[in-house]
């Protein structure tokens, strides 16, 4: 039976090996981070998870997993700190809490109260919303909701500072957060546009028979502002080809925006530059070599599915964010200041 015990040896090494990466490949900050997810009551009477990130003063554990990701913190620990700012993170299509965790875990450790809803029917693990004419409407109220949910009923609401509050998002969050700090897109040019210049988002209307391809497309519920915004950072962000300079007057906070060079899903022509050019002097704008759209999306550890975890060849996706997460923690030091 000798060949027995070799071989759950062999397999004890192997799993030990893997913990082992595991551990290491985990998403950490440098300063102690507490987590939990809370589940938050849409108008709608549907529940919503969202994901908080905040500083703590117990110990960090490599023990939390939120999707693929591995995260080293400290689950429902105590809050540490008192009128700390919050920055709010919207997820794009198909996304998830995991999507920016290594950037909520850097603003946390910088002191602020993270909070990312993971929008309903638009996620990894729902996406019965995809094509739906009320998806950007019930985007943008998810996160009002969230943020709603964050100064006047999560426990720890009375150490957040209202009057310092961000936001970031991604792909279809980045036009999520552009519609919550005040903009007005028309989706009516949904339909115009994908006639005429189709990118990804077209294909994937396409394929769910979304109403937001009829020449006459009219939605039924506004898309819901969130006044207490005061900056927001935009990555990637999508649908640009909808905010027309008239529709982007009404945004009026700090906005810094990130895009791609090597983005083939949400070209910068038809997205970011309209926004960019549009908003003028309020914009801090980056343009990453090499990156495409997922490259922003958090780096992944020991599992790596391509759809979400492949770069442009000789992209350093891990280097990437460590600059971008700095330049973004920085952005909302100088715009988030207490008055």
């Amino acid at each position: 039976m000798k060949w027995v015990s070799r071989a759950l040896a062999a397999i004890a090494i192997l799993m030990l090996g893997l913990v082992g990466v595991a551990y290491w490949t985990a998403l950490r900050a440098e300063r102690p981070v507490g987590f939990q997810v809370a589940r938050v009551q849409d108008s709608n009477g549907k529940p919503f998870a969202v994901g908080v990130w905040y500083p703590t003063e117990a110990r960090a554990w490599p023990t939390t997993l939120i999707g693929i990701t591995l995260m080293d913190v400290a689950r429902d620990a105590p809050i540490a700190g008192r009128n700390l700012p919050m920055v709010v993170i919207s997820h794009g299509n198909g996304g998830g809490l995991q999507s920016h965790a290594d950037l909520a875990l850097a603003l946390a450790s910088a002191g602020y109260v993270v909070a990312a809803p993971m929008h309903a029917g638009d996620n990894f693990a729902d996406q019965s919303a995809a094509g739906a004419g009320s998806l950007y409407s019930s985007r943008t109220r998810q996160f009002r909701t969230a943020v709603d949910y964050m100064l006047t009923q999560w426990p720890g609401h009375d150490r957040i500072d209202p009057q310092r509050v961000g936001a970031f998002g991604f792909s279809a969050g980045g036009f999520t957060v552009l519609a919550a700090a005040g903009a007005q897109p028309d989706l009516r040019l949904v339909a115009k546009h994908c006639a005429q210049a189709p990118e990804f988002v077209c294909d994937v209307l396409r394929h769910s028979n979304s109403p937001l391809l009829n020449a006459d497309f009219s939605s039924s519920e506004p898309l819901q502002t969130t006044p207490v915004l005061r900056a927001a950072v935009l990555a990637a962000p999508g649908l640009g080809f909808t905010m027309t300079p008239a529709g982007l007057a009404g945004v009026r906070i700090p906005v810094q925006l990130w895009s791609g060079d090597n983005d083939a899903l949400v070209p910068y022509a038809t997205n970011a530059k309209l926004i960019q050019e549009a908003l003028g002097p309020k914009v801090a704008f980056h343009s990453v070599p090499g990156a495409g759209h997922t490259s922003f999306l958090a780096p992944c550890g020991l599992m790596k599915p391509a759809a979400v975890c492949t770069d442009p060849a000789g992209f350093d996706r891990r280097s990437f964010h460590a600059n971008m997460n700095n330049e973004v923690v920085k952005f909302f030091e100088q715009n988030l200041k207490r008055q």
